[in-house]
């Protein structure tokens, strides 16, 4: 008689037998790629999201389509590492939403390079001690990350990915069961994401803004009497308690990440650019700067102002847009605005998240 249960196994075992089998076929047909390619870029981000779109689009289940990314990303991560292991910066020490958001974009298969700040990212990308950094530009709470956008005003590199995380904060501890909590320790960006939080559960304990949350969480690790407020991963990697889980004011609560490097990607057929620009200080300008992108069908995702730093009451515009600089309708848009802008800077063109 036979043994519903042991069947079942049987056919999984075998299905895993083919998976292994296909996978290591794609990892030689990879393999082929990179010899062909003869020193060209290892890391083409167009192409991924390529793939990666249509398997979602494919996906007919149980896995949910997060689930089939997360599996494709590993498998590719793996199969580029074959080639070459690249160097990805990001805001440390280990165990920030930074790191996250490099994991997601890139897999495992990678060499973090932890840093000290987000200045130090792009230092290491520009030096070409990393060959990719992955820096926040944007919350969904708490607005534009102004450190990241002044860089990417003055670097040479150029974006060539972007992430969305869904940032999920908790509150951690080694404190005792009940014990009070004196001081809690966050990055000012996660602070402010559960601000709310901490006025109703935590009124008294003292704010403490650090450079980030895994050095919050290294602080929170040497006293009892406080806490941190950052990801489970961070919980994990200090041994601290998670006291409360998904304390941000936001149950939405995203932050957009860019990946910046050298290169620029080909359009993949669901683009963004993002560029920077200035207009003159007078009546009308900015409908005119902005009036070729509406002239020639082109989309304008957000736009975000910074002070210029070279005047009083002067400005540069962050924005995003739909579509490649390639693309016919983009590039005739743009150069009608670098003849009307005081300053322009294509800052780069990648593929959207997903």
């Amino acid at each position: 008689m036979s043994d519903p249960l042991k069947d079942l196994r049987d056919r999984i075992d075998a299905v895993d037998d083919e998976i292994l089998r296909l996978v290591s076929e794609r990892a030689q047909l990879a393999r082929d790629i990179g010899e062909l390619k003869a020193g060209g870029p290892i890391y083409r981000p167009e192409r991924e999201a390529q793939v990666v779109q249509r398997l979602q689009e494919r996906n007919r289940g149980p896995l949910p389509r997060v689930a089939v990314v997360r599996v494709f990303t590993e498998i590719i991560s793996a199969c580029r590492a074959l080639e070459q292991t690249l160097s990805v910066a990001f805001l440390g020490p280990r165990g920030t939403f930074s790191e996250e958001a490099a994991l997601k974009q890139f897999g495992s298969s990678v060499r973090g390079v932890p840093c000290a700040s987000i200045d130090q990212v792009f230092r290491e990308v520009e030096a070409g001690q990393a060959g990719y950094g992955v820096v926040p530009v944007e919350n969904s709470t708490d607005g534009a990350v102004g450190r990241s956008l002044d860089l990417l005003l003055a670097t040479p590199a150029s974006i060539c990915g972007e992430v969305l995380l869904a940032v999920h904060q908790c509150l951690m501890s080694k404190a005792a069961a009940g014990a009070p909590i004196r001081k809690v320790f966050a990055h000012a960006q996660s602070l402010a994401q559960c601000h709310e939080w901490l006025n109703q559960n935590l009124p008294a304990a003292e704010r403490v803004a650090v450079v980030s949350n895994a050095e919050g969480a290294r602080l929170a690790a040497a006293d009892p009497t406080s806490a941190s407020i950052g990801s489970r991963a961070a919980a994990e990697l200090y041994e601290l308690d998670v006291v409360a889980a998904n304390i941000e004011d936001q149950p939405n609560n995203t932050t957009r990440f860019v990946v910046i490097g050298d290169h620029a990607p080909a359009p993949c057929g669901r683009d963004k650019t993002s560029l920077a620009m200035s207009t003159l200080n007078r009546p009308g300008a900015m409908h005119d700067l902005l009036a070729p992108l509406a002239r020639h069908g082109v989309d304008m995702t957000r736009m975000e102002s910074r002070p210029s730093r070279t005047g009083l009451w002067e400005y540069v515009f962050f924005v995003d847009l739909k579509g490649h600089q390639q693309e016919a309708h983009v590039a005739r848009a743009l150069t009608e605005v670098r003849s009307r802008a005081s300053f322009l800077k294509i800052l780069g063109s990648y593929p959207a998240a997903l």
